[in-house]
């Protein structure tokens, strides 16, 4: 049977506070859990006002001590940002904290610009070319299958699982390689969404703790009683991709009534083309689009993302969601 949970980048709207979005994170948080959905993943996003999720372990400590038994975790964390020991110590601590709940995917997204990586006092992009060792020295200090020279306290014996992210062929091959459930970005990336899922079955080889390659894919969904009223939800995202895509990121906007029609050809093109990974419409429309991504793609977990401009409206969103995929 298939699981779902939900994705949330915290996000900060046009008028609202960063209190606002925490409160906002937490009470969606606990909507999941109530309809059943089996994770909550919070993304990590750095320099970027309208995303409030950059001190990911730290969101996730002010989740799990709002919810019980949903597992709490990070879509993903980006390890070229930090050490290897950082992120045991971190994600051990949680672990200590919520037993049993925690998930830690991780990610290797290069694509900061200096002024970032001048904050971080990184070289990002060298950074990920380290990224398979970086993972590999991680799971060690997670679960002691390597003898290293150092010891994670919080971290070592941590039983955490791990997953691994991505969007390209890159994250589906070194999952493979590994042996790590694997997450595919489709909600924002889907270009390579079927070669990427084909490369990690063909080449998975079992590991302890995954024996058998599982799939999760990311997906946008946002349901209301109307179609009008879902379209008109989504077009808060909406905005903030198309203004993010050129160049111009902010908070995120009120929604607008057909707001794709206002747009040029290019615009629209790039919307069409994320929105095949989208379930957007009545319960039933939800219900349809979600079925056939699946028949699509075989997965064995969808995660839900979408954010709306009212934080009532996605919970609601999720609600009605679970209750007609049989959450």
């Amino acid at each position: 049977m298939t699981k779902f949970s939900v994705l949330d980048l915290v996000p900060v709207r046009e008028g609202g506070t960063l209190s606002e979005a925490f409160d906002a994170a937490t009470t969606l948080a606990q909507a999941a859990e109530r309809a059943g959905c089996k994770r909550f993943w919070v993304a990590e996003h750095h320099a970027m006002e309208g995303i409030a999720g950059g001190a990911t372990s730290v969101v996730l400590a002010h989740i799990g001590n709002a919810t019980s038994t949903i597992r709490i975790g990070s879509g993903g964390i980006m390890l070229p940002n930090h050490t290897p020991f950082q992120i045991a110590e971190q994600f051990g601590t949680l672990d200590a904290l919520f037993p049993g709940r925690v998930d830690l995917g991780l990610g290797r997204a290069p694509g900061a610009g200096p002024e970032l990586q001048r904050a971080l006092r990184k070289d990002l992009h060298q950074a990920a070319e380290y990224f398979p060792q970086d993972v590999v020295e991680l799971r060690a200090l997670i679960t002691g299958d390597v003898d290293l020279p150092i010891k994670a306290t919080p971290g070592l014996g941590a039983k955490i699982e791990f997953w691994m992210l991505g969007s390209s062929l890159f994250g589906a091959q070194l999952a493979a390689r590994l042996g790590m459930p694997y997450a595919f970005a489709a909600h924002f990336a889907p270009d390579h969404l079927d070669a990427a899922l084909e490369t990690y079955r063909r080449d998975f080889q079992p590991s302890e703790a995954c024996p058998a390659p599982h799939v999760m894919v990311a997906m946008n969904a946002f349901a209301a009683e109307s179609e009008a009223e879902a379209r008109l939800l989504a077009s808060s995202q909406q905005q903030s991709f198309v203004r993010l895509r050129t160049g111009n990121p902010g908070k995120l906007p009120p929604p607008i009534e057909n707001y794709t029609d206002t747009l040029p050809a290019q615009a629209k093109a790039m919307l069409d083309h994320v929105g095949q990974a989208a379930a957007v419409g009545t319960p039933a429309q939800v219900r349809e689009s979600i079925a056939a991504f699946l028949e699509r793609t075989r997965a064995d977990e969808i995660i839900l993302a979408g954010a709306t401009y009212d934080p009532d409206a996605r919970v609601r969103s999720l609600e009605l969601t679970m209750e007609v995929i049989g959450g």
